[in-house]
């Protein structure tokens, strides 16, 4: 072990609970909301993933770093999560394809990790207490002057962050004289989707967040997609305002996760905090239309109101959580746009999901000709 992983480390809950452990990763300190992944692998690709922008994250699988770090694997250009919570930290791996060990990946992208924590106990603290606010500490160990710093970071709820993490540049994949043009609107896009799209033959444009219909429009787009992101749905009215303009369109819309919860409210159907949210990849997910289970690759904390979908004439609910029936996927009515809150993409993990990628394409080819 480096002698950065002997230093001691605090992690402190807005509710006051204190647990120590040692300190990884970058000397300092890391703010946010805490949240818990069950994922048995695929931490880099979770470590990368802008949802995951401005939240502490606890990985309950016992080890993390044993198999190091690929650029390959990565779903951005930067370690997107605000610091790291887990029970074993180590620098040896054995995986060829790695390029280096974890603590030199950290220390690279500024983040801070405790570890040596029981990180069992502190899920079942926060499965219960439900998300909220927490400071990691590897330097500053004082509790009370911790307590002052945690009381102001930012609530998640209303809180914009897509634009932080959206491209600040459009940009282009695929093949250019493919005849399947997709308008990506990127409010934090994962690399693998935009990946799955490009291997069924696409044209991307990728937009930053803030891009206004019209300016989408010039592309001369067969199909829109909406991508995930952090931060709370309800906050992004230029999102909504430019979804329901496109939505008049009558062509072929996609979302998932943040694009889902956008999607429902272009369609005034409220989203909601959930006490925890979805964060793993062995989720069970039914298809209402066909009947079929799939396990699924989750990462949300917001959700999308069942109670307003019922009395919606506007949408219907095509995917079901089985765990707690929370709504996992939906159709705008007499319109080719439908939405899903879980990950199709899912690397790694299930891929019982990939079929979505694939009606989305049908139908942008079926309304192009």
């Amino acid at each position: 072990m480096i002698e950065t992983q002997l230093q001691d480390a605090v992690l402190l809950l807005e509710d006051g609970t204190l647990y120590r452990g040692k300190a990884a990763g970058k000397k300092g300190i890391g703010t946010g909301e805490i949240c818990f992944n069950t994922g048995m692998t695929g931490y880099q690709e979770i470590f990368t993933d802008p949802s995951y922008f401005g939240q502490i994250l606890i990985t309950t699988n016992a080890h993390i770093g044993n198999y190091g770090v690929a650029t390959a694997d990565e779903e951005s250009g930067k370690v997107q999560i605000a610091g790291l919570v887990c029970k074993n930290f180590t620098n040896d791996y054995s995986r060829p394809m790695a390029d280096i060990d974890i603590q030199a990946y950290f220390e690279k992208n500024n983040i801070a990790c405790i570890y040596q924590v029981d990180t069992r106990a502190l899920v079942k603290h926060i499965r219960d207490k439900g998300a909220m606010n927490c400071i990691i500490s590897t330097d500053e160990l004082d509790v009370e002057k911790l307590k002052e710093q945690c009381k102001n970071i930012p609530s998640m709820a209303g809180l914009e962050l897509a634009s932080k993490v959206s491209t600040k540049e459009v940009y282009t994949m695929g093949d250019e004289k493919s005849d399947i043009k997709i308008a990506v609107l990127d409010f934090g896009t994962k690399r693998n989707i935009l990946n799955c799209f490009v291997e069924r033959g696409a044209y991307l444009k990728v937009f930053p967040a803030k891009t206004d219909a019209a300016e989408i429009l010039k592309f001369g787009a067969n199909g829109f997609f909406l991508s995930n992101g952090p931060g709370d749905p309800a906050s992004m009215d230029y999102a909504i305002d430019t979804i329901k303009a496109l939505l008049k369109l009558d062509k072929p819309m996609f979302g998932i996760c943040l694009g889902h919860q956008l999607l429902a409210l272009a369609n005034d159907i409220p989203t909601y905090k959930m006490h925890n949210g979805h964060r793993g990849i062995n989720h069970p997910v039914k298809n209402l239309v066909t009947g079929y289970c799939e396990i699924t690759s989750q990462n949300h904390g917001f959700g999308v109101s069942p109670e307003a979908i019922e009395k919606s004439e506007l949408v219907e609910i095509t995917h079901m959580n089985l765990n707690d029936n929370t709504i996992e996927g939906i159709k705008v009515k007499g319109k080719p746009a439908f939405s899903v809150q879980y990950h199709p993409e899912s690397s790694p993990g299930p891929h019982d999901s990939r079929y979505l990628f694939d009606q989305f394409i049908e139908t942008v080819k079926k309304y192009k000709n």
